[in-house]
């Protein structure tokens, strides 16, 4: 696919989150028996609880690493607590998914007080399994710092919008 027309160049979460990666592997999200393809537009309340993540492929001995993270809280406009980190699960096994990994942060579902926001998953392929500690804090995480510090690249990456229930002006959900 062509830069210009990747959705993720196109959201900007290439670029405020990521920089440019090869996707090599593929992951399926489900919120309830709804699939997330990049900006799809889901309420708060259809995101409260945790998502189906499954990992395809056909090797178990291959492990990955989950993030989810908010680039634009607390808000679009003054997004300070850049990258907010909503979940963080590792040592997932290929073809299975994310309840068989080691939940390091558990599931908080995002509650976006004001606009809309962008809510990205980014897996990442691990060598090893390798332990991995929880950040002392969910806000200013960085995804970048992240992956550099583990030395685990992106593979994969998804996101939706989401804003609270009784968000107005931009996109109908």
């Amino acid at each position: 696919m062509s830069r210009g027309r990747d959705p993720l160049v196109l959201g900007q979460v290439i670029g405020d989150v990521l920089d440019p990666f090869v996707k090599s592997a593929t992951m399926r999200i489900m919120y309830n028996s709804k699939e997330i393809t990049n900006g799809t537009g889901l309420r708060a309340s259809a995101v409260a609880t945790k998502p189906h993540v499954e990992i395809e492929g056909h090797d178990q001995r291959k492990l990955y690493t989950l993030v989810m993270v908010d680039p634009d809280a607390p808000s679009p406009s003054n997004p300070s607590h850049r990258e907010y980190l909503h979940w963080l699960v590792t040592d997932i096994p290929e073809t299975t998914d994310a309840s068989f990994g080691n939940e390091i942060v558990p599931y908080e579902g995002p509650r976006p007080s004001a606009g809309i926001h962008r809510i990205i998953f980014v897996l990442f392929r691990q060598e090893v399994q390798q332990t991995v500690y929880a950040p002392g804090w969910r806000q200013n995480f960085n995804t970048r710092d992240f992956s550099a510090f583990y030395n685990i690249a992106p593979v994969a990456a998804l996101y939706f919008n989401c804003q609270r229930e009784t968000g107005v002006g931009g996109r109908r959900f």
